[in-house]
């Protein structure tokens, strides 16, 4: 990165640690949220970290050369655990991880290349227990909302700042009445406000491999080495029109 980028790297996530240490205040409130929301469906875990700052954003130097910020959704079992405290380092990110490794005309390193984000950083077992959490307090729901507004104006900002694609994977909380369309509406006018909209992809979540079910659809089946970035970005354009309008 050049120096202005890095700078911009590095007040970003001084300003998210920040962040995220004020939000982890309510930190008190949520766990028992978040333990009766996983005791729906979840088998019991200890909830280490209920708000969770991705500290691999610690480990990023000037020399590293980052092209893409990848959004999922948010911190989930693997990812709350104090040993971690990492996005996308379960099952979705190793199989994302792989995707990459696979694919070496992309020249993207996912531990390397990649600045991976959340459009929360609360935590529960499954997406959809945000929605239990912002039922069943306000204070809970008012975090939820406002992380979101503050990371997709954030996220946008970067993207200008590092000069990186962004991809927003996991979309069926994006749609109408989800749980993240708070993050949808602000990520797309800060986005068109700097300039970064053209750069915006959105794809399936590489959980459950549905990011490389849709691409193979998308292509017919096969994935020619050669032209699959441009595949890529056809489909993330595709599912950005859907997604955004």
């Amino acid at each position: 990165m050049e120096q202005a980028q890095y700078a911009a790297l590095k007040a970003f996530r001084d300003e998210y640690k920040k962040k995220c240490a004020g939000w982890s205040a309510l930190g008190g409130a949520l766990v028992p949220l978040q333990k009766e929301a996983a005791s729906l469906d979840t088998p019991d875990y200890p909830i280490e970290t209920p708000v969770v700052y991705n500290t691999a954003l610690d480990t990023i130097t000037q020399d590293d050369d980052i092209k893409i910020i990848v959004i999922g959704d948010n911190p989930g079992k693997d990812e709350q655990r104090a040993v971690n405290q990492k996005y996308l380092v379960g099952q979705a990110g190793k199989i994302a991880q792989g995707f990459f490794a696979r694919h070496p005309s992309l020249g993207i390193d996912f531990r390397k290349n990649a600045i991976i984000l959340n459009k929360t950083p609360v935590h529960t077992a499954k997406t959809k227990h945000l929605k239990f959490l912002a039922a069943r307090d306000s204070r809970a729901a008012d975090l939820i909302l406002q992380s979101q507004e503050w990371l997709a104006q954030k996220t946008a900002e970067l993207a200008a700042g590092v000069g990186a694609q962004i991809w927003l994977v996991g979309y069926a909380e994006l749609k109408a009445k989800g749980i993240f369309v708070p993050y949808r509406d602000k990520l797309k006018a800060a986005a068109r406000e700097l300039q970064v909209y053209d750069t915006l992809f959105v794809f399936q979540h590489f959980s459950m491999n549905r990011f490389m079910i849709d691409l193979r659809d998308f292509c017919g089946g096969e994935l020619e080495e050669s032209a699959l970035a441009k595949k890529i970005a056809d489909l993330g354009r595709r599912h950005r029109d859907e997604i955004f309008g």
